[in-house]
């Protein structure tokens, strides 16, 4: 079984693509707001969408003010639209040493992905 919170239309589409392509049937849950369907945070290039793409289960910070890895004060793990809430708040109190990780994939939980 398969629970996931996508937060970008590209994921969202990965993750419909690889579930019509395989070959047995596994559950799928997708947690998704109709809100982020609208969302312009939510958009994505058409680079995403090309081939050689997948689903992601983790999204990395994209802050491109970032502090280096090394002073990084707190990273917070966080899926769907608390994420664009919390990038929000980032912004407007310019934390550039909070990093923000989108987990888009609850269930299997990628510990790997995570920790590596």
């Amino acid at each position: 079984m398969q629970v996931i919170h996508p937060s970008t239309a590209a994921n969202y589409f990965h993750l419909l693509r690889c579930q019509t392509r395989r070959s047995f049937r596994k559950p799928l849950v997708v947690v998704a707001p109709k809100k982020l369907l609208r969302f312009k945070g939510a958009s994505s290039k058409i680079e995403d969408f090309v081939t050689g793409t997948r689903f992601q289960p983790i999204i990395e910070d994209s802050n491109e003010n970032a502090v280096p890895d090394t002073k990084m004060r707190k990273i917070i793990l966080c899926s769907g639209q608390v994420y664009f809430d919390l990038e929000e708040r980032r912004a407007r109190d310019n934390n550039n040493d909070v990093a923000i990780v989108r987990v888009e994939s609850i269930c299997p939980f990628p510990f790997k992905e995570i920790s590596g």
